[in-house]
């Protein structure tokens, strides 16, 4: 692994500085850059193998050429939040929860982000305090809304101090009652979630809950599981989010090794998410039937303390969708017997014929 570097690397030159891409990608990769937004911060740079050119971590966060192929399939709002933004700044695409995208920017920069289009250099760093303000208004006049989930961006990139207040500014809307916050920071930042952060993410009034991004066992570094507890430690319950990504967990071992770091880390896996059709991240996605046989792969390995929901965001802003394996099936009509598949794929009669407990 690197030697420990000191600063954000935002341009495919420092990344060629540290031996992290060869001279000759250098041009298609400042092409890239020049399009969509580069950050990989010191502890992500630390994690990365450059001999290995299959490396799960850079494959996460170092451009790519491909990336400047995008099919016909491709949306810049691959999820439609536009078709689902009331005001600048939220997302009301379900009735008792919205989003409230706080900030344009984030600690390092995904290559499969379905926001890769709206967020980095040269987009708004944060919502300007009157768009806030509308922003808060519309949580407040719309009693319906029981969650809201702080997104961009990244939220954790705030300040404490700035971050407490939003807190409390949405805590003290009587109906809203969770606060969700989704963020990469603990992972990729770790020493940002000190005592300072973890007491603005607690508020009189309403729950907190947060939701952690990782896609690959080997980013819960030493520092990331201290981050990690400092947050559970103060009382605020954890739960995952991955995305299923070619070439860093699309087999069982690798899901596995994620999903049970997770869970050693006090984290409910929570959803492991099927690409998204952004555009320039065809390379990096898998078809569904991968993601569903992995899944059930995934069934007979694991606690059932470390099984995600496989979900795919319906292109269009339709909403998330479960997506994984039946084990249920009723082939002979309506009326006719179940068959339920257990964890090693064998089927069986139910409700079971009397006498008649085999295997079928």
């Amino acid at each position: 692994m690197n030697e420990k570097i000191s600063t954000t690397l935002r341009q495919p030159r420092q990344l060629l500085a540290q031996g992290l891409v060869p001279a000759a990608a250098l041009p298609e990769l400042e092409n890239v850059a020049a399009r969509y937004a580069v950050a990989l911060t010191p502890d992500v740079a630390a994690l990365i193998d450059p001999n290995d050119p299959a490396d799960p971590i850079a494959l996460q966060y170092i451009p790519d050429a491909r990336e400047l192929d995008h099919d016909a399939i491709d949306d810049i709002d691959p999820i439609g939040d536009n078709a689902h933004s009331p005001v600048e700044g939220i997302v009301h695409r379900y009735p008792d929860r919205v989003l409230l995208k706080l900030v344009h920017v984030c600690a390092v920069y995904c290559r499969f982000c379905f926001r890769r289009e709206m967020v980095g250099p040269g987009k708004e760093t944060a919502l300007t305090p009157d768009i806030y303000a509308r922003a808060l208004d519309y949580i407040r006049t719309h009693r319906d809304i029981w969650e809201v989930i702080l997104t961009g961006g990244d939220p954790l990139v705030l300040s404490p101090r700035r971050l407490a207040e939003v807190m409390r500014d949405l805590a003290a809307i009587d109906h809203v009652r969770i606060i969700r916050i989704h963020t990469r920071v603990p992972m990729v930042d770790p020493m940002r979630i000190d005592a300072a952060m973890a007491q603005a993410l607690r508020v009189p009034g309403a729950t907190t809950w947060l939701a952690v991004h990782a896609n690959h066992a080997r980013e819960f570094t030493p520092a990331a599981r201290a981050a990690c507890a400092r947050i559970v430690d103060a009382g605020i319950p954890v739960v995952s989010q991955s995305v299923l990504l070619r070439g860093v967990n699309d087999n069982a071992e690798a899901l596995e090794a994620l999903m049970r770091a997770f869970v050693e880390c006090r984290i409910k896996p929570y959803y492991l998410h099927h690409g998204d059709l952004a555009p320039g991240t065809a390379h990096l996605r898998l078809t569904l039937a991968e993601g569903q046989a992995l899944v059930r792969q995934l069934r007979g390995r694991v606690s059932g303390l470390c099984q995600p929901e496989f979900v795919l965001d319906i292109p269009g802003g339709f909403g998330k969708s479960p997506v994984g394996p039946s084990y249920l099936s009723q082939p002979d009509g309506p009326d006719a017997d179940y068959r339920v598949a257990d964890y090693c794929g064998e089927l069986h009669v139910y409700p079971p014929r009397p006498q008649d407990n085999t295997r079928r």
